[in-house]
């Protein structure tokens, strides 16, 4: 990486290689954004991410109504991957569901799982929508990484399958308003949020039931499922993740 080049502050999430004079043919709804919304012309700088090369510093080429263009001058940041946590919830009303992904993105979840519980509000998901939403965050945050929105499924079937290395992290309700000294684990890592109505019993049961699931209190009150997936991303992030 050069350390002379800058960051730009228009950033884009991109598929294609990212290299040194990498010609970049952008998306329809890119150029519409750049030409129409932002009214960038060519010359303008640019930073282009896609999970893989870091960050580059690129140049438009060519802006047009349904296309354009950019080149890459050089690397402005290195790629850098989130810690291996999973974010699994139950969706919720159609907005706070929006920023439960918005903020898992922010925070450095990499991958983001929506379950259907028995209690779960929402019978199906937007999933393109919701990884556009993951985008978004990710090129506004300034992170290098967009981690993947899976496709809502039952979490009976998600808990079959869960894999026997990866720590369940439950961030129970019921324990609302009692001592918590247990450490978080380590990644490989998930942490589970559970729907506005909470678990049944023969979920709870089951979690209580599988090896991996560690429950954990988030202090002295209930949260709603969005401030509750914010608070535990946060404390396992400051405790085992990548802040320090």
């Amino acid at each position: 990486m050069d350390s002379n080049i800058i960051r730009a502050k228009i950033r884009l999430f991109v598929e294609q290689a990212l290299g040194q004079g990498q010609e970049i043919a952008l998306s329809q709804a890119h150029a519409h954004y750049l030409g129409n919304v932002l009214r960038k012309g060519t010359g303008a700088q640019i930073a282009l991410f896609n999970n893989r090369d870091g960050e580059w510093l690129a140049k438009l080429t060519e802006v047009g109504r349904r296309s354009a263009q950019a080149v890459c001058l050089g690397q402005s940041a290195p790629q850098r991957m989130p810690p291996d946590l999973w974010l699994v919830f139950a969706p919720i009303k159609k907005a706070r569901t929006d920023f439960i992904v918005e903020k898992a993105a922010e925070l450095g979840a990499a991958r983001i799982v929506p379950v259907q519980t028995e209690f779960t509000n929402s019978e199906r998901i937007r999933q393109d929508r919701l990884q556009a939403h993951a985008v978004e965050a990710a090129e506004q945050c300034g992170g290098t990484y967009v981690p993947e929105v899976a496709d809502l499924q039952p979490m009976s079937r998600l808990l079959q399958d869960w894999p026997e290395g990866r720590a369940l992290i439950w961030a129970d309700e019921a324990l609302a308003d009692t001592a918590s000294a247990t450490p978080l684990p380590a990644a490989p890592a998930a942490i589970l949020i559970g729907p506005e109505g909470g678990f049944s019993q023969a979920e709870r049961a089951r979690l209580r039931g599988m090896p991996q699931v560690h429950p954990i209190a988030l202090g002295p009150r209930i949260l709603r499922a969005d401030t509750a997936a914010v608070a535990a991303l946060t404390l396992w992030q400051n405790a085992q993740g990548d802040w320090g």
